[in-house]
């Protein structure tokens, strides 16, 4: 019932929020610039406000606070370590779209540095989780009902490299109307699911509802044809939420289906590049990230989110699948 209220809340902050927020970046004139070598059709979301995350981060916020504060009374702050991680990636693409779009300089931190600071949250997370009793270094695996055992030093430095990789997949799916915050609605589903069967995860679910409600909320003025764009402050900052709630899940492994969208976009990125270099200009896609390569085949953007959302519902279906075993012994 928490996780519910959650969502409401989440919900109708976000919605509010944005009410506000999107005049506001646009008196800050926070519009978005458009990839030259991207489809030309693009051209037209010119100017698109950005850093339109704010509000669901907010709504987010407002509802682990209010939902959440008897458990929090009783010491039960796993949701707010979760908030405060995201928190964190959202501030790194924060600073990034600041620079960009208000000051059009990219003066802000380098791609190393970028990368080494998210190795350090993800640790220091990781650590936290850890001292809270909240991680074991064992590794389990989905429909296997088993367990790998890891030494912490190897499941650190294994969690930290796939918290990044997670965190910068999301960030790479962002990329037309609606994409990025529709594929994750299932994602926090699933983990408010996941929550409902543990004992004493509840503070969990109340965080995955809340994430539910705000991106709920956020497509109001996302999808097609959006008036605003999330930007990498909020896609960095749902990057850091989806990993962390797979962690704090103490599943990591989790991520491969319920994360099978972000996989593909960051895995269409790679091999596009591989190959150019490989056959010296010839190119495996149309472009990448896959998004753009169904766009110049035809597709609109609202089939591409439809199908994409579908994937990722159709992913995380198979990870609860994969996991009831864990709590009902099947």
């Amino acid at each position: 019932m928490l996780t519910v209220i959650a969502a409401i809340v989440s919900f109708a902050v976000t919605a509010a929020a944005g009410r506000a927020l999107i005049p506001w970046l646009r008196r800050l004139k926070a519009g978005q610039e458009i990839r030259e070598d991207g489809p030309t059709w693009h051209n037209a979301k010119a100017g698109t406000p950005t850093m339109g995350g704010l509000m669901f981060i907010a709504g987010i916020f407002a509802a682990i606070v209010a939902v959440g504060w008897r458990g929090m009374l009783h010491g039960a702050l796993g949701h707010l370590y979760i908030f405060g991680f995201a928190a964190i990636f959202g501030v790194i693409g924060f600073l990034d779209d600041y620079e960009k779009v208000v000051h059009h300089r990219n003066l802000g931190l380098t791609a190393l540095q970028k990368f080494l600071l998210q190795l350090v949250a993800a640790a220091a997370f990781l650590l936290l989780m850890r001292h809270e009793g909240l991680l074991t270094p064992n590794l389990y695996v989905p429909f296997f009902q088993t367990q790998l055992a890891m030494s912490w030093p190897l499941y650190v430095v294994f969690a930290a490299f796939v918290i990044v990789g997670t965190v910068n997949a999301v960030n790479i799916t962002d990329g037309i109307d609606g994409l990025a915050s529709s594929v994750t609605v299932p994602v926090g589903v699933f983990f408010a699911v996941v929550a409902a069967w543990w004992p004493g995860m509840e503070q969990f679910g109340v965080y995955a509802g809340a994430l539910v409600g705000g991106l709920l909320g956020f497509l109001l003025y996302n999808f097609h044809p959006a008036k605003v764009f999330m930007g990498d402050t909020g896609s960095l900052f749902l990057g850091g939420t989806v990993a962390a709630l797979a962690f704090a899940c103490d599943m990591p492994l989790v991520l491969i289906p319920v994360g099978i969208v972000y996989i593909c976009e960051t895995m269409s990125d790679i091999l596009q590049v591989g190959y150019f270099k490989l056959t010296h200009g010839k190119r495996l896609f149309k472009m990448a990230p896959l998004h753009h390569h169904f766009e110049l085949c035809g597709w609109s953007e609202v089939k591409l989110v439809a199908v994409f959302t579908a994937v990722s519902a159709l992913g995380c279906i198979l990870a609860a699948l994969g996991v009831m075993g864990r709590y009902y012994g099947a």
